[in-house]
């Protein structure tokens, strides 16, 4: 791995920044007054304020702000470019962290806390970027923008999905650079690498089954009609459900990148063998995310029901976090929870939450060409990986608008493939500030290089 185009000053002021953003604490757990995003937002404000830089916030519900900044370009035919940053994150409980979740502490090269990978480090390193070009006077060819965006971790409905709705010119863009790439996989050796780039992501359809029974005294459950008992039930076959394996051009290039060799590359090229083959890994988080990759997912997350210890629940409500395959939509869905839920399909009222479907961008684009050469800057003779994100990001609501997008970044070796996943909401969140200076560098060399790539 080669460093010489990293500044170290430009380092610094990302890792200060993330820091600062995670201990701000903008947590959204998912309702509409939750996020306070507007504390990162004037973090970013009072970061950017300063020469070459034209910025506007948005607050479709009190707190809940967004901010646009923008660095015309020269020439208003060129493609434009956005870097889109998400600014809230998920709870965090301090239990089962080793260090304050919110606290911002570095250790041992790393910086610890909820929103380091996901993805207040690029949100941070996307501004340091930004702010240096506008205070070097540098005019790119195309717009430049810089989008810090809210409730990424709920959907989206204040933040980017809000935009698109309501008022999208300030946000349009032909290429977006966001999160979930950048990982280094599959070494051949230490001048080899295959850094993933997310190029798709599966869709979203939540659910809300809600199963209903008859009310009764607790002390006589002899025969009763009682939801939870039903609810329980429902939930068992919801875990027990196998869906049909889903094998994409993207999945076989992973497969390849990751290193699998002999039968276990055979099976996991198999849609009949897959699923086994996944279940087989040693590495749990592998095996999570490959199993994503391959399978509509269900995941009863939330139940809610019962108001009386003495009392038989006439209802309970199951949230379930359904990700789709692409090709799959409402219909496809419907059949799925058929087949789950078997006899007991048409006693149980389905609701649809969300409903997004797979989305995903060409890799024959100048944006791909660009991402390509600065990584090898990097790593010498890397090879991308176009890869699909088992979650959902804001990259859907533009790709819906016919933009470009593409979840990237740059990891240092540190920053394994295989750990990288289980970081995103889960416990000891960190990243190593080797990582933060390369992904600062990237964006740096996007700006230098995409336009020539692009007219090239």
């Amino acid at each position: 791995m080669t460093t010489d185009h990293i500044d170290d000053a430009l380092t610094g002021e990302t890792v200060e920044l993330l820091r600062a953003m995670i201990r701000n604490r903008c947590v959204n757990d998912g309702t509409a007054q939750s996020g306070d995003e507007i504390r990162n937002v004037e973090l970013l404000e009072s970061f950017l304020a300063g020469p070459g830089v034209e910025f506007q916030t948005w607050e479709p519900l009190p707190g809940r702000s967004s901010l646009v900044a923008r660095i015309e370009g020269i020439d208003p035919e060129a493609p434009s470019v956005c870097l889109m940053g998400h600014t809230d994150v998920v709870p965090a409980s301090i239990d089962g962290w080793d260090r304050d979740p919110f606290a911002a502490e570095i250790h041992d090269g790393e910086v610890w806390g909820r929103g380091a990978v996901d993805m207040l480090n690029l949100t941070s390193s996307m501004a340091v970027a930004f702010r240096h070009i506008a205070r070097t006077g540098q005019r790119p060819q195309g717009d430049l923008i810089y989008f810090a965006v809210a409730d990424e971790e709920a959907g989206g409905r204040h933040g980017a999905g809000w935009f698109t709705e309501n008022d999208y010119d300030p946000i349009r863009a032909d290429y977006v650079l966001t999160e979930s790439g950048g990982t280094p996989i599959g070494s051949g050796g230490d001048d080899v690498r295959r850094v993933t780039v997310t190029v798709a992501e599966k869709g979203i359809a939540w659910r809300r089954l809600t199963v209903r029974g008859t009310p009764g005294h607790g002390s006589m459950p002899f025969g009763a009609d009682n939801a939870v008992i039903k609810a329980a039930e429902v939930i068992r076959r919801l875990a027990e459900y196998r869906p049909g394996s889903v094998l994409s051009d993207t999945w076989t290039g992973q497969v390849e990148a990751m290193g699998f060799e002999g039968q276990l590359k055979q099976a996991l090229l198999d849609p009949g063998h897959v699923w086994e083959a996944i279940g087989g890994l040693e590495n749990p988080a592998t095996a999570k995310r490959l199993h994503a990759c391959t399978h509509t997912t269900f995941s009863p997350n939330i139940i809610k029901g019962g108001s009386k210890t003495n009392t038989i629940p006439d209802e309970v409500v199951i949230d379930v976090d359904i990700r789709t395959v692409p090709g799959e939509n409402a219909v496809e869905v419907e059949q799925h929870l058929r087949n789950a839920l078997g006899d007991m399909f048409d006693t149980v009222e389905v609701r649809s939450i969300n409903d997004d479907p797979s989305t995903a961008s060409s890799t024959e684009t100048p944006m791909w060409d660009t991402l390509t050469q600065l990584t090898r800057r990097s790593y010498p003779e890397a090879v991308l990986v176009p890869t699909m994100t088992t979650g959902g990001t804001d990259s859907r609501f533009y790709r819906a608008k016919g933009a470009e997008c593409y979840g990237a970044g740059l990891f240092s070796t540190r920053c394994r493939y295989e750990d990288f996943a289980s970081r995103f909401h889960g416990r000891n969140e960190r990243v190593d500030i080797d990582s933060l200076a390369l992904t600062t560098a990237l964006w740096l060399g996007v700006v230098e290089q995409f336009w020539d790539v692009a007219s090239s």
